[in-house]
């Protein structure tokens, strides 16, 4: 199966990526969100898989567009990124009625989910160039 080319594209991982921090702005800013998790800290879980999903995109972009070569530099900035990003977040529930931001955890949580989402990127990234080799 061939992919489409657009997937190497560094602009699509660039949409994707705003699209990403849109969603998060708009969940931020929500008053009351449902948890879907039943256990203890399960929005720690959400903040990860959130975050990580935002660092795949990111990190697919830096790579295709050549802005990161190496694949520790990469790495690095695709968790400075995340963790900034949640940071601005955990700013932003500060002044959301009926949130709590500040919070620490969380904000770990987000920079976890962007070293996952880095190394999900990394692999994805080599999938990638092996499927455009074999079309």
């Amino acid at each position: 199966m061939q992919l489409p080319r657009f997937f190497s594209s560094p602009l699509l991982w660039r949409v994707l990526a705003l699209l990403w921090f849109g969603v998060l702005w708009w969940l931020s800013s929500q008053s009351f969100l449902p948890t879907p998790g039943d256990f203890p800290n399960s929005d720690k879980l959400e903040h990860t898989l959130f975050f990580a999903i935002g660092g795949t995109c990111f990190l697919l972009f830096l790579r295709l567009a050549g802005r990161a070569q190496s694949t520790v530099s990469a790495i690095a900035f695709t968790v400075a990124f995340c963790g900034l990003v949640g940071a601005v977040d955990e700013w932003h529930q500060l002044y959301t009625p009926g949130r709590s931001g500040g919070d620490v955890w969380d904000w770990t949580a987000d920079a976890c989910g962007g070293l996952v989402g880095a190394l999900v990127a990394m692999g994805l990234q080599k999938w990638l160039a092996r499927r455009q080799l074999k079309a």
